[in-house]
Parts: structure tokens; sequence; C-alpha cells
């Protein structure tokens, strides 16, 4: 039995979730799907010498709070293929509200120590409320590079970094251990974020954040930052999604150096990620190394597509993660 089976044995056993259909029904169909960041906790709890049995009551609570917040991002952005379609807003807001529920009854329900439940719990109350947070500020559509980066703080990295924090605490890693993964996964969901922004950027069709005014990392740039097509990718954006300007406006996110920035910023967080996974005694570190692999070969395959240059460094796998 896999880790998506145990986990929906897991889930469907808490009472609760026996007496509600509608939450079973949209358990079952989001473990189908068996999303790879569920498996964040497994990977923690592994890396500190843990079981795959105790990494379950925190994968089970990662996938609830993603439940969570993805009903409630879909009611905030309107989005055509959320569940308040089907369901009704007020139904939708009640699940999301026992979803999150439910992922803090899976960790205190476990047979972990006391105190790492306590920490554990904690780490996702923080998480919840920040991306709260971050889901109003992203309401606010920010203006300028401060006010995004706070969005990326608040909305997108929280749950990666309670991802990985949560799956040590119950592998029985420290505090300070734990407290360092959490940061790694911050890192991890801040790339992500990232890479999303560069990619949807360069998508054609135009991506809905060209005809939405959204300000993504890129668009930001090249709407706020002084260079000589500025007024004239303005003038585009409005033209957009006709293929022509699209053509030509992503071709000045190239040219005044919006995607390249977006890059940096990336790879920044790809260094200080892998420095922190360094500076960690792990049982288990490979499949670290290749979960922050994942985000840096899709950059090379774009920035090699743009004509965007990349470090030495980036060019070409580490050592570690070939073997």
């Amino acid at each position: 039995m896999d880790n998506y089976s145990r986990l929906l044995d897991f889930e469907l056993s808490l009472p609760f979730v026996q007496a509600w259909p509608e939450m079973q029904a949209m358990l079952q169909r989001a473990i189908a799907q068996k999303d790879r960041n569920w498996q964040l906790p497994v990977l923690a709890c592994a890396a500190v010498g843990g079981t795959a049995e105790q990494a379950l009551p925190a994968m089970a609570a990662i996938g609830c709070l993603q439940i969570s917040i993805i009903l409630i991002d879909d009611l905030l952005d309107a989005d055509p293929r959320g569940e308040y379609r089907r369901l009704g807003a007020p139904a939708v807001a009640n699940l999301a509200a026992a979803f999150q529920a439910a992922g803090l009854e899976a960790i205190l329900q476990c047979e972990a120590e006391p105190a790492a439940k306590l920490a554990a719990v904690h780490s996702l109350c923080q998480m919840a409320l920040t991306t709260a947070l971050g889901q109003y500020c992203d309401t606010q559509n920010p203006g300028d590079e401060p006010a995004y980066w706070r969005v990326v703080r608040t909305k997108s990295a929280p749950f990666f970094g309670a991802a990985l924090q949560i799956g040590a605490l119950l592998g029985g890693a420290s505090a300070e251990v734990a407290e360092q993964f959490k940061q790694i996964g911050c890192l991890h969901g801040e790339m992500i974020q990232i890479y999303d922004d560069l990619h949807d950027s360069m998508a054609v069709p135009a991506n809905p954040d060209w005809t939405l005014g959204r300000s993504t990392l890129p668009l930001l740039f090249v709407q706020t930052v002084e260079h000589p097509d500025r007024a004239r990718f303005l003038e585009l954006r409005q033209a957009i999604p006709d293929p022509d300007a699209l053509a030509e406006a992503q071709a000045i996110l190239v040219r005044c150096g919006a995607i390249s920035y977006g890059v940096y910023q990336l790879l920044s967080r790809y260094q200080m990620a892998r420095a922190a996974l360094e500076s960690l005694a792990l049982r288990h570190r490979s499949a670290f190394e290749a979960l922050l692999e994942e985000q840096i070969k899709p950059v090379r395959e774009l920035s090699s597509t743009l004509g965007v240059s990349l470090p030495d460094v980036f060019m070409s796998q580490s050592p570690a993660v070939r073997e």
C-alpha cells in the first residue's frame, strides 16, 4: 500500500470526516491526484531518521490544509474551476474551515511525543494565519516590489515551510533542526512562485495575468523600472491578448532584463537553500538535493530558450544529484 492509499484510510477514519459525505468525496478526489507536495513531510521525516508511518499524520495535515487554501483561493479569485461553482460559496466556505480543523486534528491524534505534536500544531497555525494574510495582501494586487515580496513570503512560502518543519518534528528532529527545514521549505516555495511568474509571463497564448492586470515579478519589473521600452510596453499590454502585441511585449520582457532579474532572484534562493541544506547532518540528503534541482532544471531550459545566460555553476547538475 502506497503513502496515498494509507493517507486515505487515515483521513476517512476521523469521526467527523465519516459524518460528512461531501468532505469524504473531496478528500478522495484530492488524494487520487497524488500531489507531490504532500510528500514533503515524508521527505523531511526520512531525512532525520523517521519512518513513513511517523510522517503519515503530517502528510494528512498538509493535505487538508492545502485543500482548505485552494478552496478559499478559488473563491477569492472567482476561479471558474473552483468547487464553489458546483457546491455553492456557503458550503465551500464551511468545508474550507473543516479541512483546516482536520489538519490540526490529524496531528493531535497521532502517537508522536506531546512536545513534537504541540510544535507541529503551532507550525500549522502559523502557516494558516500567515497564508490568510498573504491571500488578503494578494487581493490588493501589489504595485511595487516590496509589496510583491510580502505576498510571496506570506502567501506562497509558508505552506512549504510548514510541510518540511512538521515532517521533521514528527520524525524526532529538535526544534532547531526543524526550524532549518522550515527555512529551506520557505525558500523552495519562493522558488516555485518566481518560476511560475517567469513561465506564465512567457506563455503563449497570453496567461490570464496579462489580461487581469496581475503584478507578477517580470510584469512588475518591466512596468516600474526605467528603460527605453517602458512606455511601449504599457501600450502593448492594453492590446493583449492580440498575438502580435503579446510577442512584442514578451520580447521587451527579455530585452529590458525582467526575465534575467527573475532568474537572478530564483538562483539566489537556490544558493541559500543549498547552503542551509549542507549545514544539516542528515541521514538521507539526496532526496532534498533532487527537490532543489527540480526547480533549477526548468530555469535552465527557459533561459536557454530565451537566450538568457546563467552562471556556469547552474548549467549542469551537481555531483550529488547526478549520483
